[in-house]
């Protein structure tokens, strides 16, 4: 199966591509960073071998784009895979000039959370770590220089622990995108076993948890991970990660409509942030059609926000981006799959 050469050493390029000058593969990787994905287009090589290589491998990508699709400052590729497998990752733009990639770690997602379009389509395979490095190098092919990155896309990436961390190593390599790992950011619903295994890493990425609800019978209703992990589990791996990593914590908080945005709610999000660096994350639900949900009203998100100011709890909002194109929080789905799903 053809594979990208993004997390590879130059050693390993230069004996899978059969190159007689080691120095070669730095000159093939570096071309392939700054876009150049056809070994035709690499001048700086002699042309016969330029020709052997496109003879043999074609394009340096493996992956192909099969739709393209943008709104909302937000562009959403979604990717064909060497195995006929399609996964979808984003660009985000903040509209002062700084992008952000948001990965997939994984075809699907077994964490089967209620309120999340991805989770519906169940859990296929893991990425490898160069298939998810490669994601980030389409979106450079955009256009734009990116600067961050989250692991938000499709999949649990504590789940595909170590194929996330190679292409986290990879993305941050100094000679190549050397992206800071300051400037990464991996989601998760509440794997505790990859929360703490992330513990005692020492690589400084930041950490943020899908929290939804601070009320363990709600959140287990509405994210299946809860039960297996409840609050307490969740909290005591997050006090250990801030005592490893000594770094502030973003809950994710999903605004679901008449759930989790009363006084009651606000009351028992301020006792599970009690010991914690924390800031929440307020984002109202992007609506997904046959979920069940509804978004918060205005109201209601104005009303939650000032339960929170009352209890100086910190927080931000997120305007979500890519809603009209499928692309923002927890609407990430291949269409293939929803017509699998469907029956059609």
């Amino acid at each position: 199966m053809k594979r990208s050469i993004l997390t590879d050493r130059y050693e390993d390029i230069a004996e899978n591509l059969r190159l007689e000058k080691p120095y070669q593969a730095k000159i093939i990787y570096h071309a392939l960073i700054n876009g150049v994905t056809e070994f035709g287009k690499m001048t700086s090589l002699p042309k016969l071998l330029r020709e052997r290589l496109s003879e043999e491998h074609g394009s340096l990508l493996s992956s192909k784009v099969v739709n393209r699709s943008e709104a909302d400052s937000a562009v959403k590729l979604a990717l064909l895979l060497q195995d006929g497998s399609i996964i979808e990752c984003v660009r985000l733009s903040d509209g002062k000039g700084r992008y952000t990639a948001c990965l997939s770690s994984q075809v699907g997602c077994a964490m089967g959370c209620a309120f999340c379009s991805t989770g519906t389509m169940g859990f296929i395979r893991n990425l490898d770590a160069s298939e998810i490095a490669e994601q980030f190098l389409q979106l450079t092919l955009l256009g734009e220089p990116i600067t961050h990155i989250v692991f938000m896309g499709m999949g649990e990436a504590l789940q595909n622990f170590t194929a996330a961390m190679d292409a986290i190593k990879a993305l941050h390599r100094e000679d190549g995108f050397n992206i800071s790992y300051r400037r990464m950011t991996i989601s998760t619903s509440g794997y505790v076993p990859g929360i703490r295994r992330l513990s005692e890493l020492s690589i400084p990425v930041r950490l943020a948890v899908s929290l939804v609800s601070a009320d363990d019978s709600t959140r287990s209703e509405i994210m299946r991970i809860n039960r297996t992990y409840p609050l307490s589990e969740l909290k005591s791996a997050l006090i250990s990660f801030q005592h490893h990593q000594d770094k502030r914590i973003t809950l994710e908080y999903c605004m679901l409509g008449g759930i989790n945005t009363d006084r009651e709610s606000a009351d028992k999000l301020k006792s599970f942030m009690k010991g914690l660096d924390a800031i929440v994350n307020l984002i109202p639900w992007n609506p997904v059609e046959g979920m069940g949900f509804r978004a918060p009203s205005g109201k209601e998100i104005q009303h939650f926000e000032s339960e929170l100011k009352s209890r100086a709890i910190n927080y931000t909002i997120r305007r979500s981006k890519g809603q009209n194109i499928a692309g923002a929080c927890g609407q990430l789905a291949t269409e293939t799959r929803r017509k699998n799903r469907n029956g059609s």
